[in-house]
């Protein structure tokens, strides 16, 4: 008898399983966007990072070439000594030891001080101080290109990863079968609609002054219902950190394409000191910013699926805790 039960439950059909509902689908689809958010975040400080070492490998290997051409005319200028010492001056042998792989051992020779002595000490520190220039630089050099290498990775693999979130999302979506995506579809609009609505409300109400921050905040304010979409800092497209960025660029102030690097910059402000115009940081590691616009609230560009829109200011972001507050 418990054998044909077991057989029986076994051959259940497939629709006895529980399928995917509206509400289970709809949180999966958000916590996926919000985690592409986080890994585009991340890709953000990894592409400052790129662009930094960039710049500093280039300049090494522009020093590197100068020395390069420092040493090659003092080496010609070695030469020539070494010429006029074979033709009889009477230098002696000791040229030999000129262009050996270790100068500094070279003007330590007994067997130099003869050379040393004749006026030429000067021309060969300086060789032998060159090629040391050198080689230190093209160490350095091998250090930042190893450098740019894992940060060129680092980038690649955030970017994935967030673009492999987004995708998982849309199969997500396509488990629902076409009435309920629809549903879902419409109940998001919807949901979408009424934050737009307050948050233009919102917007119309700030008034402000003439302070950075109220500067930034009012340009914020002004990107309302501009649609999130990674490494977009304007005119009509932005992520969290392009948002803050351009917003205090209003204000005559530089910050990075980072909510990572964008927490280095002013002054540190508790949560119960906050004032319009405050930069809000989210996550460990930060992986979200936002501008406080006073009443609790705050205007971010939030995660992809969204658009830049004023909602209320908690101590956790979703999953993202509150990490700290910079007035700029």
């Amino acid at each position: 008898m418990a054998i044909i039960l077991a057989s029986a439950f076994l051959l259940q059909p497939d629709s006895a399983v529980a399928s995917p509902t509206v509400v289970s689908v709809q949180q999966d689809i958000d916590r996926l966007r919000t985690l592409a958010a986080t890994k585009y975040e991340a890709a953000n400080e990894a592409n400052i990072k790129v662009a930094q070492l960039e710049k500093e490998t280039t300049a090494l290997q522009k020093k590197e070439t100068s020395l390069r051409k420092e040493l090659d005319a003092s080496s010609k200028t070695l030469a020539r000594i070494a010429i006029l010492n074979y033709q009889g001056i009477g230098f002696g042998n000791s040229f030999e030891l000129l262009f050996s792989t270790n100068p500094s051992q070279y003007l330590q020779d007994a067997t130099t001080l003869d050379l040393v002595a004749s006026g030429y000490s000067i021309q060969l520190r300086k060789f032998a101080a060159i090629k040391q220039r050198v080689q230190a630089s093209r160490l350095v050099v091998a250090d930042r290109t190893s450098l740019l290498l894992i940060e060129r990775k680092k980038l690649n693999q955030e970017v994935y990863a967030a673009k492999s979130a987004l995708s998982q999302a849309e199969k997500v979506l396509k488990t629902l079968k076409k009435s309920d995506r629809e549903k879902l579809i419409r109940e998001s609009a919807a949901r979408e609609g009424k934050i737009q609505k307050k948050s233009k409300q919102y917007a119309l109400s700030y008034k402000g002054d003439n302070t950075r921050g109220s500067i930034a905040l009012k340009f914020a304010l002004r990107q309302i219902g501009d649609v999130y979409v990674w490494a977009a800092a304007g005119p009509t497209r932005w992520d969290c950190s392009g948002l803050t960025m351009r917003a205090f660029e209003q204000a005559g102030v530089s910050l990075p394409h980072s909510s990572r690097f964008q927490i280095n910059f002013g002054k540190s402000i508790s949560y119960s000191a906050l004032k319009p115009g405050d930069l809000l940081f989210f996550g460990r590691p930060i992986s979200h910013v936002s501008i406080y616009m006073g009443g609790g609230r705050m205007v971010q560009a939030p995660r992809p699926g969204k658009k830049v829109e004023v909602v209320a200011l908690t101590k956790k972001f979703g999953s993202k805790p509150f990490v700290g507050a910079r007035r700029i």
